[in-house]
């Protein structure tokens, strides 16, 4: 049996040392050897973090067509390793790429998949998945018995552990032909996050459309400035053009773990506390006392938040 890590890109992104400790864990239980997969220019960062995290193989792709995000080069890279190598499972560290890059791997070789898991484990002869269902509302743990299986790990709620012994993993170059692809798209806008991460963030202040108004929204970056945090808000406000996608929290967005997490006029809906609900204390201000988020919330200030933020505001720079 063989686990195969994939990465890519001109770095490696955060999440990769907490995908790392799940799929060595996941090695260690059913016996397999763990492989990781490097393509691109992350490569040259990768052989440190391979030997603490017990990797017994870092296989590497290098091609000029990787350069980039090339999405149908990178699939087409992906499937031939997989014909060579024969993985049992193969794992992905969750970013948005991901979620279009796992699926169409899956599709390619029939493999069973699934996406934002938050737990794997030897199950049963076969993978225990745990990912989030009904919009986020509950947990459910999918049975995986296909020979080969796709899991897609949303590493926020996971430690970086480093394996008690670290290994000296033999690194390996792998020769794909990607000479016959042709990408399909081409990405002519996108949005861009400069600065820190909207997932590493340790204070984290979101507005919803309780804020009434793109202009109330101002609010939200005041607080968030004055807490020394950063902003975000819901899917109903990006669909609205309030703020980019690059800061919406939640299922289809970013997967956060703040310690604090301040939401001003959000519901609470299940696919928005996907990305918010592993947060250690979560507050929350909305003026109906039985929306959904104060199922979550730790403190609740049922009131408009147009009246709260604002003196949070002076408070907070006092």
């Amino acid at each position: 049996m063989t686990i195969v890590l994939c990465t890519w890109g001109s770095f490696i992104e955060g999440g990769t040392e907490e995908a790392l400790t799940v799929a060595r864990k996941l090695g260690v239980s059913l016996g397999a050897e763990l492989h990781w997969l490097v393509l691109g220019g992350a490569a040259s960062e990768a052989p440190g973090l391979a030997a603490t995290h017990g990797v017994a193989s870092l296989d590497v792709i290098s091609d000029p067509a990787l350069a980039g995000f090339q999405p149908d080069a990178l699939v087409e890279a992906l499937v031939q390793y997989c014909g060579q190598v024969k993985p049992t499972t193969i794992l992905f560290n969750q970013t948005v790429a991901a979620r279009l890059i796992a699926p169409r791997v899956a599709g390619r070789l029939g493999a069973a998949v699934v996406m934002n898991a938050c737990a794997v484990a030897a199950r049963d002869g076969g993978l225990g998945v745990t990912a989030p269902a009904f919009g986020g509302d509950t947990n459910v743990v999918y049975r995986l018995a296909a020979p080969v299986s796709v899991v897609s790990i949303v590493t926020t709620t996971v430690v970086a552990e480093p394996a008690a012994q670290s290994s000296s993993p033999a690194q390996r170059s792998i020769t794909v032909d990607l000479s016959g692809v042709k990408e399909r798209f081409r990405v002519v806008s996108s949005p861009k996050a400069e600065g820190p991460r909207l997932e590493d963030a340790e204070i984290i202040v979101s507005g919803g459309r309780g804020l009434g108004s793109a202009q109330n929204y101002d609010l939200v970056k005041q607080l968030a400035d004055a807490l020394g945090g950063m902003w975000g808000g819901s899917r109903a406000i990006v669909d609205d053009g309030w703020i980019d996608s690059s800061r919406q929290v939640g299922l289809t967005g970013k997967i956060t773990r703040p310690g604090l997490y301040l939401a001003a006029g959000i519901s609470g809906a299940g696919q928005h506390m996907a990305g918010c609900s592993a947060a250690k204390t979560i507050v929350a201000i909305n003026k109906d006392k039985d929306a959904s988020i104060y199922r979550y919330a730790r403190y609740g200030i049922v009131a408009d938040c147009l009246e709260v933020l604002p003196e949070l505001i002076k408070a907070a720079r006092t």
